[in-house]
């Protein structure tokens, strides 16, 4: 099994000590399943590590545009961890259900007027700015509301993550950040040190999503140094924070080579601490912005085997009662998932299957080729490490609606997210 949360029994599959089968008779399918202890382990295994090895000097940012909703917002806040937001309506839920705003970092490569009128009224904690027309957006409505803001400076670093085009983001062709290799990130510095009511707190980088290595963190550590020291020795400024931002990798398939999250935090603290001494600066304070990391390990979705239709000497089609509209990775990334038979869970996968979704797209499958136990209609279909960037990419596409998010917990069960209707489809018609 991926995760040591997920056990079979009785040849049945569980989480967190719950069966998924009677998980999918209770809920229906599709359904997501997360494990909140799963959840709450990851969260406090990178706040150990920080403890560890930036002796306290630092957050971390639980990265909500991965799994966003009340529940996980009260659990962030209850195991002490900050969070990065992308918009109003993430910032929105965060504070609804009861976060400090100011542990709250928010990003976005075009935020509104109006997020950040948001923002500024309820006095978060950092805004990362992406560009000049923000800067200048963000220093008059400080100004109208008498307050200072603090930023952070989203700085592309130019480092190859080795990912997937789509999830890259710190080359120089990125949508996000200030370029270095073109002197805008410095630039951007001088001009921010010129408004009186934004204060520059910090640089921030992030370089990719799903990143199964420690080098290009390092890289990225070395690179934003070089520009911290620039902005000391050029402009007389210290830069007191360096968000380091996430994209720490997963296993989404057995054979994944996994990386224990503490082991990136550990190399990268000791290129800060080094660095930080051979260049006479002081040891900024860190943080990181894990999302990924922490959700989607936890989380399972559930679907109910339809149509079997087996093309011979071609393809064997297992068609679901879910779809790209509750999993669109595979068609955004080609991303790849472990499955098996929630009721046949301790048979041998003896097939090899396309995981068919129920759109009207050719393109609609969650998986190719994937080995699985020889399935029936009826069955039941459980697609691991969902957690992260399945429910907060989900859509009505055909209209369908979006299936609930369960968690689990110490052998029991509990509605996060209710199941969308087919009044909820239309509730927005006129």
């Amino acid at each position: 099994m991926l995760t040591n949360n997920l056990t079979v029994n009785n040849n049945t599959l569980y989480i967190g000590n719950v069966s998924a089968v009677e998980l999918a008779k209770e809920y229906g399918t599709p359904l997501y399943v997360m494990d909140e202890n799963l959840i709450r382990e990851n969260m406090r295994a990178f706040k150990k590590s920080f403890d560890e090895y930036y002796d306290g000097n630092g957050l971390v940012c639980y990265a909500s545009k991965a799994f966003s909703c009340l529940e996980i917002y009260r659990i962030a806040k209850e195991e002490g961890v900050g969070t990065d937001v992308v918009s109003g309506g993430e910032l929105y839920t965060a504070l609804k259900a009861g976060f400090d705003p100011k542990n709250v970092v928010f990003h976005g490569n075009n935020k509104t007027i109006e997020e950040l009128e948001y923002a500024v009224s309820v006095n978060v904690g950092r805004i990362v700015v992406d560009n000049l027309t923000e800067l200048e957006n963000l220093n008059g409505i400080a100004q109208k509301a008498n307050k200072i803001v603090d930023i952070q400076f989203r700085i592309k670093p130019g480092i190859d993550a080795h990912t997937h085009d789509f999830v890259k983001t710190g080359q120089i062709d990125s949508k996000f950040g200030f370029a270095l290799e073109t002197g805008e990130a410095f630039e951007a510095v001088k001009k921010s040190l010129e408004y009186n009511n934004i204060n520059l707190k910090g640089l921030h980088c992030h370089i990719g999503s799903q990143i199964m290595d420690t080098e290009p963190f390092t890289h990225a550590v070395e690179v934003m140094f070089t520009l911290i020291e620039k902005i000391k020795s050029e402009l007389n400024y210290e830069i007191d924070e360096l968000n380091l931002g996430g994209g720490f990798g997963i296993k989404y398939l057995e054979n994944d080579d996994f990386i224990p999250y503490n082991e990136y935090i550990r190399e990268c603290s000791v290129v800060v601490k080094k660095i930080a001494k051979e260049k006479n600066l002081k040891v900024p304070f860190i943080m990181i912005e894990p999302g990924r990391s922490i959700a989607a390990p936890a989380g399972i979705t559930l679907y109910t085997v339809g149509a079997v239709k087996n093309i011979p000497d071609i393809r064997k089609y297992v068609s679901i009662d879910g779809s790209m509209c509750d999993n669109p990775r595979y068609a955004l990334y080609q991303s790849t998932y472990e499955a098996l038979c929630a009721n046949k869970a301790a048979e041998e996968k003896n097939d090899i299957i396309t995981l068919a979704g129920r759109c009207c797209e050719s393109g609609d499958l969650i998986g190719k080729d994937m080995p699985l136990q020889t399935v029936d209609a009826g069955d039941i279909i459980a697609v691991l490490a969902t957690g992260a960037y399945n429910y907060s990419m989900s859509l009505n596409y055909n209209r369908l609606p979006r299936p609930a998010v369960i968690f689990v917990k110490d052998g029991k069960s509990r509605v996060v997210i209710k199941r969308e209707t087919y009044e909820d489809i239309i509730r927005n018609d006129v």
